[in-house]
């Protein structure tokens, strides 16, 4: 992969091997095997290891070939079983000579005598061969849970602590270079391959001198964002973090205004409040959740506001969490540099000059603050409920709050290292976690992603030592610039687009590993649910505890986005309490990479689509047609194509490759071109856990109840048919190719 930037016919020396090497794009699908040309070509009997294992490489397509039955130096039966089965054989070549020459006798004996040591020779060397060569055996598609289960059972809590422990320390540092050389050295040392920086020079938005600002004009009174008092003692006795409470690519300046609450900023909220006030450059009371906030902002930016105080309702929260006086960033960045959207930041790419990206001025502050801004005594709970806090309207308040921020060009780092598939080194599962990025407020959420990943490596590779290797290429990346928008991995996914868009096959997401309680939450895509599903009853049988599966495939505000939004690659993302994660992120990581066909039920694409048509939504009806033909021809695709492919008798190569690219390409049709700010292009994705509406079906309904129009909804409505179609004429296309591929070869 080219980590130095060049234009993309410019490589550089040191451009990497995996991402677009020629030898992997053109693999051939050979599927003959001339056992008796090979036996009879000379040195046969030398046949070593290494050219099985080239032959392999070489065919890297051939996903499934049975390794199994191709064992380097065996007997080379068939050239003497001829012998043994023709008794006539000496006499049909050899003319009768006279009795009296015992020259001839001697010659045939000869011949005789070479000819049993040859097979008794090559008998031991196939034995000696078979037994002290198992790399091969273990390294095909029969690789089993006791296996993965060898492979994970190395990793340690306490080896996790450590790591964690010693990332850390570094977390004060000025840039995060140095937490990026901590990282490729580690990996480098546990063995992995061609780890490499990937630097991207990109436009960061960073606190400003002073902390934000919020003064109430009846008393004058001026707080910062955490609700303490503007004073000199409290800056000094606060940390560093209240720089950091901010939005990154908000406006900056100043503004006096009167607040009005808008609850979470839903459609029926402002239209309800503009019934009754005018909210031109007024400043929003709004409260994160139930909607994408660059959603909601886009809707307050067109109502005509001017400014927003963000906050988290302590009601919305677990009651054994209090956050009241804590603070918090946000970042305004859809994805990626905001300087080059679309396209990578490297070396001789147009800069746009964006240095914020909304008209608001956007601060988050402390429900603490919003307390005294509304005279209230913080949300109370009466009779175990909650009572959220609310800005009676009946009153005036007016603030003037005071953004001050700076931008800055930065260098964004971020790792990425390869275990190299053997028998389909062109196909990739990425592994994604994060580091911590200077100029940014993380917590520690980054360090435990680092720690783990770094744990499943070193657990991989130890078995790789003894002469194992996945199938698929396994690429383990450390992203930087989360903070600000998933910057790193957006600029490395647009800079390599074409190669991952064709090879990468799953992205397992490391990004918030641990939540802090017992309950397992995960998030799949439609064709991983069933894989994450069984996994989770898998181990919760061998603990004893099996709660319920709780599996959806809610949007991820991680650095998967790019991957599910722009590309359709099959994501999963596993949150605990301990270290239980490493284990079913691994078994999923080694399932994925190993199994001959990719474990993803592409029924459940089809199911998911029609449960995200269930509820009284208008023009629900005429996308019932042809989500029932997908449902249908996946249905007839997955009992007439799926169920032999897993069968070992009938699992040709030619076939498990055919339906990969089927399996692995399914959810790239149910992309769209555009969708509202904040929401995903993957229709598939819903906007909640519990809810079966898909979030672009949700916002396109949002969106229209605002606008009082029609148009969004039909053109919603196209651009969903078309998706149930797009997918339902993939498939069956390359089935019809596959099909014509077969009579041909027949």
């Amino acid at each position: 992969m080219a980590y130095q930037k060049v234009n993309a016919d410019q490589r550089a020396p040191g451009h990497s091997q995996y991402l677009d090497n020629d030898d992997l794009q053109a693999t051939a699908l050979d599927l003959e095997w001339d056992m008796e040309k090979e036996l009879e070509e000379p040195g046969f009997d030398q046949f070593q290891l290494d050219s099985a294992e080239n032959q392999n490489l070489e065919h890297a397509e051939t996903a499934d070939l049975n390794l199994d039955s191709i064992q380097p130096a065996t007997s080379p039966k068939g050239r003497f079983q001829r012998l043994q089965e023709e008794s006539d054989y000496i006499t049909h070549y050899a003319r009768s000579a006279p009795k009296s020459n015992p020259c001839n006798f001697c010659r045939l004996l000869k011949i005789f005598c070479t000819a049993i040591i040859l097979f008794i020779f090559g008998i031991l060397i196939g034995y000696y061969a078979h037994k002290n060569c198992p790399s091969n055996a273990t390294s095909s598609g029969t690789l089993d849970l006791q296996l993965y289960q060898e492979i994970l059972k190395t990793i340690q809590a306490e080896d996790i602590k450590k790591s964690f422990r010693n990332l850390i320390q570094l977390y004060k540092s000025e840039d995060d270079m140095e937490i990026s050389k901590k990282i490729k050295i580690q990996w480098t040392s546990l063995g992995l391959e061609d780890v490499q920086f990937v630097n991207y020079s990109v436009l960061l938005n960073l606190p400003g001198p002073a902390p934000s600002s919020v003064t109430l004009s009846s008393s004058g009174q001026c707080f910062h964002p955490d609700g303490q008092p503007c004073s000199e003692e409290a800056r000094k006795h606060s940390s560093q973090d209240l720089l950091y409470s901010y939005a990154a690519y908000s406006a900056k300046g100043t503004l006096k205004a009167e607040v009005i609450d808008v609850s979470y900023g839903n459609a029926d909220d402002l239209k309800r409040i503009k019934k009754m006030k005018n909210v031109t450059n007024r400043i929003a009371l709004l409260k994160l959740g139930k909607l994408p906030l660059l959603y909601k902002l886009s809707l307050l930016e067109k109502a005509g506001f001017g400014g927003v105080l963000l906050y988290i309702d302590p009601c919305d929260l677990p009651k054994t969490t209090n956050l009241s006086y804590d603070t918090f960033m946000v970042s305004l960045n859809p994805g990626g540099d905001p300087s080059t959207p679309g396209y990578p930041s490297i070396d001789g790419s147009f800069r746009q000059n964006r240095s914020n990206l909304t008209s608001l001025l956007v601060q988050p502050v402390s429900a603490s603050l919003i307390a005294k801004l509304i005279s209230s005594p913080k949300a109370t709970t009466t009779n175990n409920a909650c009572t959220p806090l609310e800005l009676p309207n009946n009153e005036e308040r007016i603030v003037n709050m005071q953004i001050q921020t700076v931008t800055k060009f930065k260098t964004v780092t971020n790792v990425v290292g390869y275990l190299k598939g053997l028998t389909s080194p062109d196909r990739y599962i990425l592994v994604g976690s994060r580091h911590h990025t200077a100029y940014s407020y993380n917590g520690q959420e980054w360090a435990s992603s680092t720690a783990i990943i770094t744990a499943f490596i070193r657990a991989l590779m130890l078995r790789v030592k003894r002469g194992w290797r996945p199938d698929r290429t396994i690429v383990f990346c450390s992203w930087g610039g989360t903070a600000f928008g998933n910057i790193g991995s957006y600029e490395w996914g647009e800079d390599f687009k074409k190669v991952l868009q064709r090879n990468v096959v799953a992205y397992v997401s490391l990004h918030s590993p641990i939540r802090g309680n017992s309950s397992l939450y995960s998030v799949a895509s439609p064709s991983l649910q069933q894989l994450v599903a069984e996994k989770n009853n898998f181990n919760c049988s061998r603990r004893g505890q099996c709660p319920e599966t709780n599996v959806s495939s809610v949007q991820m505000q991680d650095d998967a986005d790019y991957f599910i939004n722009h590309l359709g690659i099959p994501t999963v993302r596993f949150s605990y309490e301990d270290s239980q994660l490493s284990e079913l992120s691994g078994e999923v990581i080694l399932q994925i990479a190993n199994e001959p066909v990719l474990p993803f039920n592409a029924l459940d694409i089809a199911l998911e689509v029609q449960n995200s048509l269930k509820g009284d939504q208008p023009n629900t009806p005429q996308l019932l047609a042809p989500a029932s033909r997908l449902r249908e021809s996946t249905e007839l695709f997955q009992s007439d194509e799926m169920r032999p492919a897993n069968d070992p008798k009938e699992r040709a190569p030619i076939r498990v490759r055919m339906l990969n690219d089927i399996l692995q390409d399914m959810e790239k049709s149910f992309l769209v071109q555009h969708a509202p700010p904040g929401f995903y292009r993957n229709i598939l994705n819903h906007l909640i856990g519990k809810s079966s509406q898909t979030i672009f079906y949700r916002s396109k309904w949002d969106m229209g109840k605002s606008t009082s129009s029609s148009t969004s909804m039909q053109n919603k409505v196209s651009l969903m048919s078309n998706s149930f179609n797009s997918c339902d004429v993939y498939k069956k296309s390359l089935l019809t190719e596959f099909e014509a591929t077969l009579d041909g070869q027949n």
